[in-house]
Protein backbone atom coordinates (compact mmCIF):
# COMPACT_ATOMS: atom_id res chain seq x y z
CA UNK A 1 0.00 0.00 0.00
CA UNK A 2 1.48 3.32 -1.27
CA UNK A 3 1.15 5.62 2.30
CA UNK A 4 1.07 9.49 2.31
CA UNK A 5 1.89 11.62 4.95
CA UNK A 6 0.71 15.55 4.78
CA UNK A 7 1.35 17.50 7.65
CA UNK A 8 -0.50 20.44 6.68
CA UNK A 9 -3.63 19.69 4.50
CA UNK A 10 -4.99 21.96 1.94
CA UNK A 11 -7.54 23.14 -0.08
CA UNK A 12 -6.92 25.46 -2.95
CA UNK A 13 -9.47 28.39 -4.27
CA UNK A 14 -9.09 29.36 -7.30
CA UNK A 15 -10.63 32.63 -8.57
CA UNK A 16 -10.26 34.19 -11.82
CA UNK A 17 -10.66 38.14 -12.01
CA UNK A 18 -11.28 40.01 -15.20
CA UNK A 19 -8.73 42.96 -13.76
CA UNK A 20 -7.37 42.48 -10.41
CA UNK A 21 -7.83 46.00 -8.69
CA UNK A 22 -6.01 46.91 -5.56
CA UNK A 23 -8.03 48.75 -2.65
CA UNK A 24 -11.17 47.70 -4.49
CA UNK A 25 -14.05 45.23 -5.07
CA UNK A 26 -12.91 42.35 -7.35
CA UNK A 27 -15.50 40.27 -8.68
CA UNK A 28 -14.63 36.67 -9.71
CA UNK A 29 -16.22 35.36 -12.95
CA UNK A 30 -15.43 31.67 -12.17
CA UNK A 31 -14.35 30.09 -8.78
CA UNK A 32 -12.87 26.57 -8.41
CA UNK A 33 -12.75 24.41 -5.45
CA UNK A 34 -9.61 21.75 -5.66
CA UNK A 35 -7.88 19.36 -2.95
CA UNK A 36 -4.22 20.69 -2.64
CA UNK A 37 -0.73 19.96 -0.34
CA UNK A 38 1.72 17.70 -2.17
CA UNK A 39 0.86 14.01 -0.46
CA UNK A 40 -2.42 14.32 -0.46
CA UNK A 41 -2.69 15.76 -4.07
CA UNK A 42 -0.69 12.41 -5.34
CA UNK A 43 -3.03 10.18 -3.14
CA UNK A 44 -6.18 11.56 -5.01
CA UNK A 45 -4.02 11.44 -8.43
CA UNK A 46 -3.61 7.91 -7.75
CA UNK A 47 -7.24 7.77 -6.71
CA UNK A 48 -8.20 8.95 -10.11
CA UNK A 49 -6.21 6.16 -11.88
CA UNK A 50 -7.39 3.39 -9.47
CA UNK A 51 -4.79 2.74 -7.28
CA UNK A 52 -5.73 2.62 -3.43
CA UNK A 53 -3.33 4.97 -1.26
CA UNK A 54 -3.57 5.11 2.43
CA UNK A 55 -3.37 9.13 3.60
CA UNK A 56 -2.10 10.00 7.18
CA UNK A 57 -1.50 13.47 8.41
CA UNK A 58 -3.01 16.57 10.12
CA UNK A 59 -6.65 17.96 9.75
CA UNK A 60 -9.29 20.17 11.38
CA UNK A 61 -12.38 21.57 10.59
CA UNK A 62 -14.68 21.52 8.59
CA UNK A 63 -11.83 21.86 5.41
CA UNK A 64 -10.81 19.16 7.01
CA UNK A 65 -13.89 17.22 6.84
CA UNK A 66 -14.30 18.32 3.05
CA UNK A 67 -10.43 17.50 1.94
CA UNK A 68 -11.10 14.37 3.88
CA UNK A 69 -14.67 13.58 1.84
CA UNK A 70 -12.74 14.55 -1.60
CA UNK A 71 -10.37 11.95 -1.17
CA UNK A 72 -12.45 8.94 -0.17
CA UNK A 73 -14.68 9.59 -3.01
CA UNK A 74 -11.74 8.78 -5.29
CA UNK A 75 -11.20 5.77 -2.82
CA UNK A 76 -8.38 6.99 -0.69
CA UNK A 77 -8.64 5.44 3.00
CA UNK A 78 -7.95 8.42 5.09
CA UNK A 79 -6.58 7.96 8.77
CA UNK A 80 -6.20 11.76 9.63
CA UNK A 81 -5.08 12.77 12.73
CA UNK A 82 -7.99 15.56 14.53
CA UNK A 83 -5.93 18.48 15.65
CA UNK A 84 -7.22 22.25 16.64
CA UNK A 85 -7.99 25.11 14.28
CA UNK A 86 -8.55 24.52 10.78
CA UNK A 87 -6.81 23.26 7.68
CA UNK A 88 -5.64 25.67 5.70
CA UNK A 89 -7.20 27.10 2.31
CA UNK A 90 -5.27 28.51 0.25
CA UNK A 91 -6.58 31.72 -2.30
CA UNK A 92 -5.30 31.85 -5.68
CA UNK A 93 -6.31 35.13 -7.28
CA UNK A 94 -6.09 35.06 -11.16
CA UNK A 95 -5.51 38.10 -13.00
CA UNK A 96 -7.11 37.72 -16.70
CA UNK A 97 -6.14 40.66 -18.34
CA UNK A 98 -1.53 40.08 -17.05
CA UNK A 99 -1.80 36.54 -16.67
CA UNK A 100 -0.41 37.17 -13.33
CA UNK A 101 -1.49 35.11 -10.05
CA UNK A 102 -1.29 36.06 -6.62
CA UNK A 103 -1.57 33.34 -4.01
CA UNK A 104 -2.40 34.03 -0.29
CA UNK A 105 -1.75 31.05 2.24
CA UNK A 106 -2.87 31.17 6.09
CA UNK A 107 -1.36 29.65 8.57
CA UNK A 108 -4.08 27.70 10.54
CA UNK A 109 -3.26 24.01 11.61
CA UNK A 110 -2.58 24.27 14.91
CA UNK A 111 -0.73 20.67 15.84
CA UNK A 112 0.53 19.88 19.62
CA UNK A 113 3.02 17.36 21.10
CA UNK A 114 0.00 14.84 21.57
CA UNK A 115 -1.04 15.04 17.98
CA UNK A 116 2.35 13.94 16.59
CA UNK A 117 2.43 11.30 19.11
CA UNK A 118 -1.21 9.83 17.88
CA UNK A 119 0.50 10.15 14.14
CA UNK A 120 3.46 8.35 15.30
CA UNK A 121 1.32 5.90 16.07
CA UNK A 122 -0.79 5.20 12.77
CA UNK A 123 2.57 5.56 10.74
CA UNK A 124 4.39 2.68 12.63
CA UNK A 125 1.06 0.53 12.17
CA UNK A 126 0.78 1.71 8.53
CA UNK A 127 4.65 0.59 7.88
CA UNK A 128 3.63 -2.83 8.17
CA UNK A 129 1.82 -3.06 5.01
CA UNK A 130 3.57 0.18 2.90
CA UNK A 131 5.47 -0.53 -0.09
CA UNK A 132 6.49 3.23 -0.14
CA UNK A 133 5.63 6.57 1.46
CA UNK A 134 4.76 10.20 -0.08
CA UNK A 135 6.24 12.79 2.42
CA UNK A 136 5.82 16.80 1.81
CA UNK A 137 4.44 20.02 1.62
CA UNK A 138 4.49 22.79 4.10
CA UNK A 139 4.84 22.34 7.93
CA UNK A 140 2.10 24.30 10.09
CA UNK A 141 3.42 26.72 12.54
CA UNK A 142 5.08 25.59 15.20
CA UNK A 143 6.21 22.44 12.93
CA UNK A 144 10.04 22.44 12.14
CA UNK A 145 12.11 19.79 9.84
CA UNK A 146 12.73 17.97 12.56
CA UNK A 147 9.05 16.60 12.36
CA UNK A 148 10.41 14.64 8.66
CA UNK A 149 13.61 13.68 10.00
CA UNK A 150 12.05 11.75 12.47
CA UNK A 151 9.55 9.99 9.86
CA UNK A 152 11.91 9.29 7.11
CA UNK A 153 14.35 7.28 10.03
CA UNK A 154 11.15 5.10 11.36
CA UNK A 155 10.49 4.71 7.54
CA UNK A 156 13.96 3.79 6.61
CA UNK A 157 13.88 1.50 9.92
CA UNK A 158 10.91 -0.71 8.05
CA UNK A 159 13.73 -0.54 4.89
CA UNK A 160 10.33 1.76 3.31
CA UNK A 161 11.35 3.95 0.51
CA UNK A 162 10.37 7.70 0.84
CA UNK A 163 9.30 10.10 -1.88
CA UNK A 164 10.05 13.62 -1.27
CA UNK A 165 8.99 17.15 -2.09
CA UNK A 166 9.68 20.01 0.37
CA UNK A 167 11.36 23.29 0.03
CA UNK A 168 15.57 23.91 -0.55
CA UNK A 169 16.01 24.44 4.02
CA UNK A 170 13.52 21.08 4.52
CA UNK A 171 15.50 18.99 1.80
CA UNK A 172 18.52 19.46 3.15
CA UNK A 173 17.67 18.11 6.21
CA UNK A 174 15.81 15.09 4.54
CA UNK A 175 19.06 14.06 2.74
CA UNK A 176 20.98 13.61 5.89
CA UNK A 177 17.76 11.41 7.00
CA UNK A 178 18.45 8.80 4.03
CA UNK A 179 15.07 10.15 2.13
CA UNK A 180 15.06 8.19 -1.69
CA UNK A 181 13.49 10.18 -3.96
CA UNK A 182 13.38 13.78 -4.14
CA UNK A 183 11.10 15.89 -6.68
CA UNK A 184 12.39 19.45 -6.67
CA UNK A 185 11.94 22.29 -9.79
CA UNK A 186 14.70 23.67 -11.12
CA UNK A 187 15.04 26.98 -9.06
CA UNK A 188 14.38 24.86 -5.77
CA UNK A 189 17.03 22.48 -6.86
CA UNK A 190 19.26 25.18 -7.38
CA UNK A 191 18.75 26.81 -3.85
CA UNK A 192 19.33 23.05 -2.66
CA UNK A 193 22.91 23.35 -4.44
CA UNK A 194 23.86 26.63 -4.02
CA UNK A 195 24.23 27.56 -7.69
CA UNK A 196 21.89 28.38 -10.84
CA UNK A 197 21.04 25.44 -12.04
CA UNK A 198 20.05 26.62 -15.77
CA UNK A 199 20.44 23.28 -18.07
CA UNK A 200 19.50 19.76 -17.89
CA UNK A 201 23.53 19.23 -18.30
CA UNK A 202 24.16 21.20 -14.84
CA UNK A 203 21.41 19.45 -12.85
CA UNK A 204 22.14 16.39 -14.42
CA UNK A 205 25.82 16.63 -12.48
CA UNK A 206 24.62 18.27 -9.68
CA UNK A 207 21.59 15.49 -8.99
CA UNK A 208 24.45 12.93 -9.59
CA UNK A 209 26.66 14.10 -7.23
CA UNK A 210 23.89 13.83 -4.62
CA UNK A 211 23.03 10.19 -5.76
CA UNK A 212 26.69 8.99 -5.29
CA UNK A 213 26.89 10.92 -1.75
CA UNK A 214 23.42 10.61 -0.19
CA UNK A 215 22.09 8.04 -1.95
CA UNK A 216 19.32 9.86 -3.09
CA UNK A 217 17.45 10.42 -6.84
CA UNK A 218 16.39 13.66 -7.99
CA UNK A 219 13.53 14.16 -10.46
CA UNK A 220 13.93 17.83 -11.30
CA UNK A 221 10.95 19.52 -13.40
CA UNK A 222 12.66 22.20 -15.91
CA UNK A 223 8.84 23.38 -17.20
CA UNK A 224 9.03 23.92 -20.99
CA UNK A 225 12.50 22.21 -20.54
CA UNK A 226 10.96 18.70 -19.73
CA UNK A 227 12.70 17.00 -16.82
CA UNK A 228 15.80 15.35 -15.71
CA UNK A 229 15.76 12.13 -13.53
CA UNK A 230 18.64 10.91 -12.53
CA UNK A 231 17.95 7.25 -10.73
CA UNK A 232 20.05 4.70 -8.94
CA UNK A 233 22.27 3.37 -11.85
CA UNK A 234 20.76 5.26 -15.09
CA UNK A 235 19.41 8.66 -15.67
CA UNK A 236 17.22 10.44 -18.41
CA UNK A 237 16.12 13.52 -19.58
CA UNK A 238 12.71 13.72 -20.83
CA UNK A 239 11.36 16.56 -22.96
CA UNK A 240 8.42 18.31 -22.53
CA UNK A 241 5.46 17.74 -24.76
CA UNK A 242 4.82 21.09 -26.53
CA UNK A 243 1.15 22.13 -24.85
CA UNK A 244 -0.33 25.35 -24.21
CA UNK A 245 -0.46 25.77 -20.15
CA UNK A 246 -3.52 26.45 -18.15
CA UNK A 247 -2.34 25.84 -14.92
CA UNK A 248 0.90 23.91 -13.63
CA UNK A 249 -0.17 23.96 -10.10
CA UNK A 250 -0.55 20.15 -8.98
CA UNK A 251 1.46 19.11 -12.23
CA UNK A 252 4.71 18.08 -9.46
CA UNK A 253 2.38 16.21 -7.32
CA UNK A 254 1.53 13.63 -10.10
CA UNK A 255 5.38 13.33 -10.44
CA UNK A 256 5.31 11.94 -6.79
CA UNK A 257 2.50 9.59 -7.36
CA UNK A 258 4.25 8.45 -10.39
CA UNK A 259 7.44 7.23 -8.58
CA UNK A 260 5.15 5.98 -6.11
CA UNK A 261 2.69 3.83 -8.70
CA UNK A 262 5.87 2.03 -9.96
CA UNK A 263 7.48 1.25 -6.43
CA UNK A 264 4.21 0.56 -4.92
CA UNK A 265 3.62 -1.96 -7.89
CA UNK A 266 7.19 -3.46 -8.75
CA UNK A 267 6.91 -1.61 -12.07
CA UNK A 268 9.85 -0.15 -13.68
CA UNK A 269 11.05 3.63 -12.94
CA UNK A 270 10.83 4.44 -16.05
CA UNK A 271 6.89 3.26 -16.17
CA UNK A 272 6.55 5.39 -12.83
CA UNK A 273 8.15 8.22 -15.18
CA UNK A 274 6.03 7.78 -17.65
CA UNK A 275 2.77 7.42 -15.80
CA UNK A 276 4.01 10.61 -13.55
CA UNK A 277 4.86 12.86 -16.17
CA UNK A 278 2.41 11.97 -18.74
CA UNK A 279 -0.42 12.96 -15.58
CA UNK A 280 1.11 15.89 -14.99
CA UNK A 281 1.24 17.17 -18.65
CA UNK A 282 -2.61 16.76 -18.53
CA UNK A 283 -2.67 18.70 -15.09
CA UNK A 284 -1.13 21.73 -17.16
CA UNK A 285 -4.19 21.36 -19.17
CA UNK A 286 -6.53 22.21 -16.49
CA UNK A 287 -7.22 24.79 -14.29
CA UNK A 288 -7.65 23.29 -10.33
CA UNK A 289 -4.96 21.91 -8.51
CA UNK A 290 -4.23 18.77 -9.71
CA UNK A 291 -6.98 18.62 -11.88
CA UNK A 292 -6.59 16.37 -14.96
CA UNK A 293 -8.94 13.93 -17.60
CA UNK A 294 -7.51 10.47 -17.56
CA UNK A 295 -8.10 10.52 -21.58
CA UNK A 296 -5.41 12.92 -21.51
CA UNK A 297 -2.94 11.34 -19.50
CA UNK A 298 -2.78 8.15 -20.83
CA UNK A 299 -2.00 9.76 -24.40
CA UNK A 300 0.67 11.91 -23.12
CA UNK A 301 2.01 8.70 -21.55
CA UNK A 302 2.50 7.30 -24.60
CA UNK A 303 4.38 10.40 -25.97
CA UNK A 304 7.15 10.42 -23.43
CA UNK A 305 10.36 10.35 -24.83
CA UNK A 306 13.33 9.06 -22.13
CA UNK A 307 16.44 10.04 -23.34
CA UNK A 308 19.44 8.39 -21.55
CA UNK A 309 22.14 10.83 -20.25
CA UNK A 310 24.92 8.22 -18.91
Amino acid sequence: MIVTLTANTTMDQAMIVPELKLNGVNRAATTIHSIAAKPTDASWILGKHGIKTHALGFAAGAIGQKIRQILEEQGVEVDFVEVEGESRLGIALIDEATGTETTILPDTLRVRRHHIAELRVKFVAALQTATCVIMGGSLPGGMDASFYTEFIKMARKQNVPVIMDVKPEVMRVALKAGVDFMKPNAEEFSGLVGAEMSTPEDIYEAAKLIQQRQGTSSIVSMGENGVVAVLPDRAYRIPAIPIKVVSAVGAGDAVLAGIAYAIGTGKPLEEGLRFGIGTATAVCLQLGTAAFELEDAHRFMEQLELIPMN
